[in-house]
């Protein structure tokens, strides 16, 4: 997998570069500002980026706005976005505009590499992450539809929106793979999502709670 990694900090930017390579992936042209991930993006095509939401000169959405821009310009980029901070209303915005191959993770609470890279790879594979907070906030309102939702349900629904399958489901709630399976047929009939050829029912789903 090629990466472009857009991080300002020269340490965390390097690290992550570094991780990647350890596991076989390719960090192409790492960049600092947001100007420059576009322009490396362009130039390059890669799999899958990886930007900081805020980024020099003034440190608010540059991050963002690059993005939207690149994905404007290529619908199926993945994006893996990071933060400090939770930022509803950007969250929001990318979300609506990024159905899939998107992701949004806070730095301060990626705590295992291994889950790491297993995120990035599930977004360049198609998929939605978002940080259990993102999650936890939208879980809390309790929104639409998503409130016809059993508990267990919802617990389930929380991990496929932070990006596990459904063999991490079954270990994290200790339940066999075929109790994910009946949830999630549950969850789809419930949330009025059809199997169809071209779409991603986890994916539909993930962003049906999200949106409310």
């Amino acid at each position: 997998m090629r990466v472009v990694i857009a991080e300002d900090q020269v340490l965390l930017r390097d690290g992550l570069a570094r991780l990647l390579e350890s596991a076989g992936h390719l960090a192409v042209a790492p960049v600092g500002d947001a100007r420059a991930l576009i322009s490396q993006v362009n130039l390059n095509r890669p799999d899958l980026v990886m930007a900081d939401i805020r980024m020099p000169p003034s440190y608010t959405d540059e991050g963002v706005r690059a993005v939207s821009t690149l994905r404007r310009a290529w619908p199926q980029l993945a994006v893996m976005m990071l933060s400090q901070v939770v930022d509803q209303e950007l969250v929001d915005q990318m979300r609506d505009g990024a159905p899939r191959s998107f992701g949004y993770l806070l730095k301060d609470r990626v705590l295992d590499t291994e889950v790491f890279l297993d995120q990035l790879e599930t977004v360049a594979a198609g998929g939605t992450v978002f940080d259990q907070t993102v999650v936890d906030d939208y879980l809390s309102r309790g929104r639409g539809r998503v409130g016809r939702l059993t508990d267990r349900e919802a617990q389930v629904l929380r991990l496929v929106a932070s990006g596990r399958s459904n063999a991490g489901i079954a270990d994290a709630l200790v339940i066999s793979r075929r109790t994910v399976d009946a949830h999630l047929r549950s969850i789809f009939a419930k949330l009025g999502i059809e199997s169809a050829a071209h779409d991603n029912q986890r994916v539909l789903a993930a962003l049906d709670w999200l949106a409310g």
